[in-house]
């Protein structure tokens, strides 16, 4: 194992945050991120859980600053979460010749992710 990342988030924060700078969501995830949170009850809640992921993600590779939109949370064939990783987050991953599993989870209020770099 290369690294961990934890990370935690209030989701009414992040959903006043999205409320009050729409263009925010543009700058944080992907389309396909946006897609899916919107159909869903409480798009904030999932939307929050994702970026968790991109946090704890950057906290597993060490990397120097959080580059969201390099950090996709895309879903694999049984429907689990997985780092979709692109530009610095990509290379920095390759360096260390690591894949990122990852782990969402959310109650009414808060949202998490873990992020775990294991060696290929």
């Amino acid at each position: 194992m290369a690294g961990v990342g934890l990370d935690l988030m209030d989701i009414e924060r992040l959903e006043r945050a999205l409320e009050r700078r729409p263009r925010l969501a543009d700058r944080l995830f992907s389309a396909a991120e946006r897609e899916y949170a919107a159909s869903r009850a409480r798009p904030g809640q999932h939307l929050a859980a994702r970026f968790c992921a991109k946090e704890a993600v950057t906290k597993a590779l060490a990397l120097d600053v959080l580059r969201p939109l390099e950090i996709e949370v895309a879903h694999g064939p049984a429907g689990e979460p997985r780092a979709v990783l692109s530009g610095a987050a990509a290379q920095r991953a390759e360096e260390l010749g690591v894949e990122v599993s990852l782990s969402l989870t959310h109650t009414a209020s808060t949202a998490g992710a873990v992020a775990v770099a294991v060696a290929r």
